[in-house]
């Protein structure tokens, strides 16, 4: 009698992988579709490089300038590289924070543009233009503020939901709506040179930033990422379902703080260096889900798939009508309104249900 043959293995078995003291589960398929993910960021990473501007670069020499060799050390290193980069964190920090917020409510619109974190970042940030000044440190600080107020209305508005269902999202929206009409008005009182700088910041640019712009937001960006990944595996629990995850050794209460404030954290970052950038937090984690075949939300290809659209986002405004480059937030909103149209026509299917014989 011949011995039973072994399966293959299959992409959906978990790998445990050990960082120092801490160790993370996930899924084959995860990983392989987060390492091509990490390529294609990449990837479009060089062609933003190659295409900053508008003009064309062979890679050959940008690989060259980054080396530190060449003619266009300045252009590609000075000029391109920090738009690039700043495309890439921003990408990660608005997948990231839609991935959290998506989980806390189950819900794949409960994303900080939804809701009304978004507007009340920007809320902060015309304030701190407007009224203190509008230095660095200031904007961030008055942006974060926003996001937490916006992120405490809705949810003082929603109680009874536990962060969850419908009600928050309606909820959300609303703030939303109230919120936008609220920077409207501030615009509309502000000084003529404050209120022609903040509407066109308020469409999400990534034009002009340099590295002085960049590398605090970066590293606020990494702190947040960081925490977000020693969270995941109690995220991952709660996806569950409360009563397991409690039972497994969760604190839900200081969890969803935490979660709340890193997810306002990274959005509020965002807002503060480049303006409201829309969209990007509502697809990507949806996009990583199907793409990675998981159950609930994962962070990893959230992030990675929103650094790709934002940077492919951004490369498609340079060369839309170069040499004038649009605000990156205009390409979002049109990427976000094609998902949203597949989204519905993806419900509408599910409930027309099979046709007739």
């Amino acid at each position: 009698m011949s011995r039973p043959v072994a399966a293959p293995p299959v992409l959906t078995r978990s790998v445990v992988l050990r960082v120092g003291p801490w160790s993370f589960r996930a899924g084959r398929r995860t990983l392989v579709v987060s390492g091509v993910l990490l390529a294609a960021a990449l990837g479009v990473g060089l062609l933003g490089l190659c295409l900053g501007g508008g003009s064309w670069t062979a890679p050959g020499e940008v690989l060259a300038a980054l080396a530190g060799h060449g003619d266009s050390v300045v252009v590609v290193r000075e000029w391109r590289l920090p738009r690039v980069v700043a495309g890439l964190a921003f990408g990660t920090a608005l997948g990231l924070a839609g991935a959290v917020f998506q989980s806390l409510t189950r819900n794949p619109l409960g994303s900080p543009d939804v809701v009304g974190l978004d507007a009340g970042a920007y809320t902060g940030a015309l304030f701190a233009i407007t009224v203190l000044g509008g230095g660095p440190g200031t904007l961030a600080g008055s942006s974060v503020a926003g996001g937490l107020l916006a992120a405490a209305a809705v949810y003082v508005l929603s109680l009874g939901t536990r962060l969850s269902g419908l009600r928050l999202i309606v909820v959300g929206i609303a703030v939303n709506a109230m919120l936008t009409a609220l920077n409207s008005w501030i615009v509309l009182r502000a000084d003529l040179d404050v209120a022609i700088a903040a509407t066109g910041w308020s469409s999400g640019s990534l034009n002009g930033l340099d590295w002085d712009e960049i590398a605090v937001p970066i590293a606020v960006i990494a702190a947040l990422a960081l925490l977000l990944a020693a969270l995941s595996p109690a995220m991952r629990q709660t996806a569950l379902g409360d009563e397991q995850a409690i039972a497994s050794g969760v604190r839900l209460n200081p969890l969803r703080l935490l979660l709340v404030l890193a997810g306002v954290g990274c959005t509020a970052t965002v807002t503060a260096a480049a303006g409201p950038i829309m969209f990007i937090a509502l697809a990507a984690p949806q996009i990583g889900r199907l793409l990675a075949g998981t159950a609930g939300v994962a962070l990893a290809p959230a992030a990675l798939v929103g650094a790709v659209l934002l940077s492919a986002a951004d490369v498609v405004a340079q060369v839309l009508l170069a040499p004038v480059a649009l605000p990156v937030g205009v390409v979002t909103t049109v990427i976000g309104g094609c998902y949203l149209i597949a989204l519905l026509a993806r419900k509408a299917r599910r409930t027309a249900g099979p046709p007739a014989a």
